[in-house]
């Protein structure tokens, strides 16, 4: 069994939103959210340690996230910012980093932060460890979903130095980039950002920009480039609500040709245009080969399999009710091999998707 890299889930979100403890398995806080509001609004809980460790997930990216308030998914929102609020954003997104901190302190059988290489190195080893067969820490490596938290770029080096390695300029539009929904180029504090960005250097998650944004950016943009949780937009033709959340080829090969890698999301609405929980869709209508069809088409357009990876997703406004019916909690995603190694695909280009594209990322761009 490979192991696995997710490139994006929401964990303090979840755990600041919902309560959810990630130290419990999956199908414990599914029998603890049995019949409450949490089911109806972000569905049945997909992740957890015990599912981590059957799975052989070893890290994740995990998210800063908040909403601007005119973008709210539900009246149940708990964490969002007034749109030009950036102070409580600011607080928002620094709480969380908080929370991982804690997490990591309190909990660190079951999760450890990852800032450098010298951190990824210890961490490996202790997932290679013979001694260490009843259960291994997951590492965390934090990521920024959207930059309103981030004042001014003067206090880019503060976020650093507490651990944020990845930043996204947009979730819906923000004061830097146009987003989801939002469509629009980088604005000039955008671009100041970015230049700024680069002296650390901090990787430039693209997800949620708008195409405008994403093409200057990766023109602009001297350092790390990737997506973390982005569908390919060729295979979404007839997708209409979130059209601009998809990736075109032009962007997909400008980031394969900075030699980044995109994360494919398993969400069955992001795979079939008009797939819908609210609509009656069934999770059968969208098999796991959908998703292998968007990792293969990212492979086709590089010629190899360095580039195509995970980015889940998972508990960030969906579960259970929205994934693929193969999978029942994250230890899952280890079936993609299922519908990969049919297409031709070899065992080594199946880790590579699975956690090793992932990895040769860390190790080259995080710091010593």
């Amino acid at each position: 069994m490979h192991f696995i890299i997710d490139a994006h889930e929401d964990l303090a979100w979840n755990m600041l939103t919902y309560g959810r403890d990630y130290t419990r398995s999956a199908l414990e806080t599914r029998r603890l959210e049995a019949d409450t509001p949490t089911v109806a609004v972000n569905g049945e809980c997909l992740i957890g340690w015990p599912e981590y460790q059957a799975g052989r997930v070893i890290a994740v990216f995990s998210t800063l996230y908040a909403s601007p308030k005119r973008a709210v998914l539900d009246a149940s929102e708990k964490i969002f910012y007034l749109d030009s609020d950036y102070e409580s954003a600011h607080r928002l997104y620094w709480q969380q980093l908080e929370l991982y901190h804690r997490l990591a302190d309190s909990r660190p059988s079951h999760f450890r932060l990852i800032a450098s290489r010298a951190d990824l190195r210890e961490h490996l080893a202790l997932w290679e460890s013979p001694s260490a067969q009843a259960g291994r820490p997951v590492g965390l490596i934090p990521l920024m979903e959207g930059a309103d938290g981030i004042r001014s770029p003067r206090e880019l080096a503060q976020w650093w130095d507490f651990g944020l390695r990845l930043i996204g300029l947009a979730w819906a539009g923000t004061r830097y980039s146009g987003g989801t929904n939002e469509p629009g180029p980088l604005t000039s504090e955008g671009r100041a950002l970015l230049r700024v960005m680069a002296d650390f250097p901090f990787t430039l998650d693209l997800s949620h920009m708008d195409e405008a944004a994403a093409l200057e950016a990766l023109d602009l943009y001297d350092g790390p480039i990737v997506a973390t949780h982005a569908n390919c937009l060729a295979l979404l033709e007839k997708e209409t609500r979130y059209r601009n959340r998809h990736l075109s080829d032009r962007v997909l090969r400008g980031i394969i040709e900075r030699e980044g890698i995109i994360g494919i999301v398993p969400f069955n609405t992001f795979l079939k245009p008009g797939w819908g929980r609210a609509n009656g869709s069934r999770r059968a209508e969208v098999p796991l080969s959908a998703l292998a069809d968007h990792l293969d088409h990212i492979c086709q357009l590089s010629g190899n399999a360095r580039h195509a990876a995970l980015g889940s997703d998972f508990d960030g406004g969906f579960g259970l009710q929205s994934v693929p019916p193969e999978i029942n909690t994250i230890a899952d995603l280890q079936k993609i091999a299922d519908f990969m190694i049919p297409r031709g695909y070899t065992d080594e280009a199946v880790a590579a998707v699975l956690g090793k594209n992932w990895l040769r990322h860390l190790e080259t761009h995080l710091p010593a």
